[in-house]
């Protein structure tokens, strides 16, 4: 009985190691995984200690506005200009990191913890258990992403944060279940996990250790294509004027209050614009870096 339980622990730990130590060897010969991943470590102490950051070229608060000074050009201070309020682009810019990453991060955590208990539930019971997981999940992805956003926060009076990034959750989790059911469905009867099941180890036990585990390079990898996606989905709403409101300060709010003078002063609207675009095509380079390298077909 110690011998088999010891081959089943030896099996599921050698193919854990196995994965990490390839997919390690894999995406750190890669300048375009290191290339985002700077670029993103350094947004993310933007995010932290976005007051420092701001008062390093400017003078730091972006909520110091003078209507006088609206719309001027780059100077001194200024590097990127002031807004039509008369406040500063750069420390605006350097806090709506801070919003847009919050709501990246936070939905992309919420949906994954329903994606991976949903589909974990689903793949490894089966049964009316699936049939009736499926089923919710189907009823949830026949919502348009955008379009199902913006009714509910229509309903909210209150828009923060944190009840964008719930919202945004709310139709985000569907694809990543679905994901981890077909990674648990395909890992289930694999020898280790039925040597783990013959020894009579727990449900839990078995799902922790050998299916969970197996499931989270394909899905680690599709939630950093997310985080990219929902900070879009947030810039798009608030720039509709369906996300955050003021006081709130974010990339969306920014292009939404620049679009309007546009032409007579371009710099209020092209600093976010570039920031929105790096970070998300940051996110979107460094996903699809990590899910060539879970896949064995893209190591090379």
């Amino acid at each position: 009985m110690s011998e088999a339980v010891l081959v089943s622990d030896t099996a599921t730990d050698g193919v854990a190691e196995f994965r990490r130590r390839g997919v390690w060897r894999t995406v750190r010969r890669r300048p375009l995984f290191w290339i985002p991943l700077v670029f993103l470590a350094v947004l993310l102490v933007l995010a932290i200690v976005p007051g420092v950051v701001a008062g390093i070229f400017g003078h730091g608060d972006p909520r110091a506005c003078n209507i006088s000074n609206s719309a001027q050009p780059p100077s001194a201070g200024h590097p990127f200009g002031l807004d039509l309020q008369g406040c500063d682009v750069y420390a605006n810019v350097i806090y709506g990191a801070r919003a847009s990453l919050t709501v990246g991060l936070t939905c992309t955590v919420i949906a994954l913890g329903l994606g991976m208990i949903i589909g974990t539930l689903a793949g490894y019971f089966g049964g009316w258990i699936d049939g009736l997981l499926a089923r919710v999940t189907d009823v949830f992805l026949g919502f348009p992403f955008l379009l199902g956003a913006i009714v509910v926060l229509n309903s909210l009076g209150q828009r923060s944060v944190w009840t964008v990034a719930l919202v945004l959750a709310l139709f985000s989790w569907p694809t990543m279940a679905r994901l981890v059911r077909s990674s648990v469905r395909a890992t289930r009867d694999a020898d280790y996990v039925q040597a783990a099941l013959a020894m009579g180890f727990r449900t839990r036990r078995v799902i922790l250790r050998y299916l969970i585990p197996n499931t989270l390079g394909p899905v680690l990898a599709i939630a950093t294509l997310t985080v990219g996606g929902v900070i879009v989905a947030e810039s798009t709403l608030t720039f509709l004027g369906l996300g955050l409101r003021s006081p709130s300060i974010s990339w969306g709010l920014q292009l939404a209050t620049a679009q309007s003078r546009f032409q007579q002063a371009p710099h209020t609207l092209i600093s976010p614009a570039v920031f929105l675009a790096v970070t998300v095509l940051s996110l979107i380079t460094l996903g699809d870096v990590l899910r060539d390298a879970v896949n064995p077909k893209g190591r090379t």
